[in-house]
Formats: structure tokens, C-alpha cells, sequence
């Protein structure tokens, strides 16, 4: 009856964001099939055996496709597994998160049937991955203060609230994240500095947070290049707030703000640090060390004219 079907995993999370991804089940299965694949589906259940780094696995040398529906954290797992593989599928994504910060990044719309349709109109794009020690992340490993409230926050509370719920954590916890600080010696490509921070993030995006500090910063996600911005640790209230406004207005050129573009990073603190992959916990560390994996993965994109296969 039917020809040889190409083979799509479908990874599902429907606790991300809202949960509305659990509605959504038969018509991504629907489409697919249509479109000449056999949809294959698996939930994703953390703290389990159905996850991404268990499931993947299992279907090596056999996927044409691998479709996410989750959040930006479920998409970190995918993309975990993704590059462990030797023939890296396709991967499409359905963004269902609360904050959906690297759906903005590759203009992947968060209206379900217009992402639907992306699987099969949109543009092949080959991104940048950061390889982080030994793990990886698409858009961002963050450290200091503020890190923490994206995985720290309730589920609960970021299915009723999303991106809000963030907001009230991070208010909630004001005063403990601005009295953190950790000195660095971070070495780049071709500089060495060191001083006490108060933050610091690796990124190729254009928004960390849902707020788009990277606009004007000419950022593309495929050049072998990822943005590093470390904020000096404030010597007054009054300073931490210029650093602020400089940071949501776009403007690095502040004498607390480092802002590079770099393929390689070192990062040696005094005691171990938390780091934050993508929005999920990334472990605690005195060195870490990120490099780019330029193109490493290909995704269905809304981008246009960056070089995308």
C-alpha cells in the first residue's frame, strides 16, 4: 500500500511551558504521516527511562527526522543525544516552553500550526553548538546571579504563569542574587582577564531570558562564533544599576560589562560554580572550558541568507 516511509522520532514533553503540547499529539502524527513519514512517538518523562538520552540511542542509522515539542530545556536533552549519534537526523522543533528564547533566535514561531508547518516549508539551517566540558547547549551557559531561576523556578508555576513566573522567582530571590559574586580568571582566543563577577554567560542568541540584549550585536548562529558577556561584580547599588540599563538597552560599552565574540573560552574560578545549559542545571565547576561546534546540528528554521543547507 504505501511505499518506503521515511522514519520521524517524535519526542514530546507535555509539561513544558503550558502543557499544551499533549493537545497537539494526533495532528503533529497526522501531518507526518501525510507527508510520507512513519511517526514514531515517545513522551519524555524526566527521571525516567523515557528521555531523550536513553530513547535516541535506540534508533541510530535509522531516523530521517527527530521532532521536539517541549521547551528549551527538553530541546537541550534532544540535542545532547543528537550529537552522540554518528548520522545526525534532522531535527525540527515545536517550542512549547515558557521563555522559548532559542525559537526567537532561529525565527521558529510559537503558534503551533504555523511551527507545524515549518517542519515541512521552513529553511534547513546548520547551527552553532557550545560544547560545554562534555555536555553541549544551543543557546546558553550562564553562571551568577539570576542563572538559577530558570530550572529553580516550579513547573508548576511556569505552566500557569510562563514567562512571568520567572519574573516573580527572580524577584522573590533579589536579594540573594545580587550578593553573589565569584572570581575568574577567564581566558579567550587572544586575551586573559580576571576579576570578581556577578555574572557570565556563553550565547549564540539574540534573547537570554525573553529579553533581547543581543539585538544589536550583529550575532549570527552559524559563524563559529558564540557572544561571551561577564558582569563585574557592582562596588555600589548605583552601579549595578547603570550595568543594568546598559545590559536591557543593548549597550556593552559599560566599564562593567565584557562583551566578546569568541570560538573558545577558559574559565578558572576559586570555588566550584553553578552553571545553568540552556535554561536546565548544568553541574557545579572550578574550570570549565566551552568551545563552538560550528554547524553541528541542522535544523527547519524560519532564517533565510545565513548560509543554512
Amino acid at each position: 500500500m504505501f511505499g518506503k516511509r521515511k522514519k520521524a522520532l517524535i519526542l514530546l514533553n507535555t509539561s513544558s511551558g503550558t502543557g499544551r503540547a499533549a493537545s497537539m499529539t494526533l495532528e503533529i502524527i497526522k501531518r507526518l504521516a501525510q507527508r510520507g513519514y512513519e511517526p514514531i512517538l515517545y513522551p519524555i518523562i524526566p527521571k525516567s527511562d523515557l528521555v531523550s538520552e536513553k530513547i535516541l540511542p535506540e534508533y541510530e542509522d535509522q531516523l530521517d527526522m527527530v521532532v521536539c515539542s517541549g521547551g528549551d530545556g527538553t530541546l537541550n536533552h534532544v540535542v545532547q543525544s543528537i550529537m552522540q549519534m554518528k548520522n545526525r537526523p534532522l531535527l525540527s522543533y515545536i517550542p512549547t516552553g515558557s521563555t522559548n528564547d532559542f525559537a526567537k533566535g532561529l525565527s521558529i514561531p510559537v503558534d503551533f500550526d504555523k511551527a507545524l508547518d515549518m517542519i515541512f516549508n521552513g529553511n534547513r539551517f546548520q547551527y552553532d553548538i557550545g560544547k560545554f566540558n562534555g555536555s553541549y547547549f544551543n543557546y546558553v551557559a550562564a553562571f551568577g546571579a539570576f542563572s538559577a531561576v530558570s530550572y529553580a523556578t516550579d513547573q508548576q508555576l511556569k505552566n500557569l504563569l510562563g514567562h512571568a513566573a520567572y519574573i516573580l522567582s527572580a524577584i522573590g530571590d533579589f536579594p540573594e542574587h545580587l550578593s553573589y559574586t565569584c572570581h575568574m580568571r577567564i581566558e579567550t582566543d587572544n586575551e586573559v582577564t580576571e576579576g570578581d563577577y556577578i555574572f557570565g554567560a556563553i550565547c549564540s542568541a539574540v534573547s537570554v531570558g525573553g529579553f533581547p540584549i543581543f539585538k544589536d550585536a550583529n550575532v549570527k548562529l552559524n559563524d563559529g562564533k558564540m557572544e561571551l558577556l561577564l558582569i563585574r561584580a557592582p562596588k555600589t547599588p548605583v552601579d549595578l544599576q547603570e550595568t543594568l540599563n546598559a545590559i536591557l538597552k543593548g549597550t556593552m560599552d559599560h566599564p562593567s560589562i565584557t562583551f566578546r565574540q569568541i570560538s573558545k573560552v577558559s574559565l578558572h574560578a576559586e570555588n566550584s560554580v553553578a552553571w545553568s545549559l540552556d535554561g536546565e542545571y548544568g553541574g557545579s565547576y572550578k574550570d570549565v572550558t566551552v568551545e563552538v561546534q560550528q554547524q553541528a546540528v541542522t535544523i527547519m528554521s524560519g532564517i533565510k541568507g545565513q548560509g543554512g543547507n
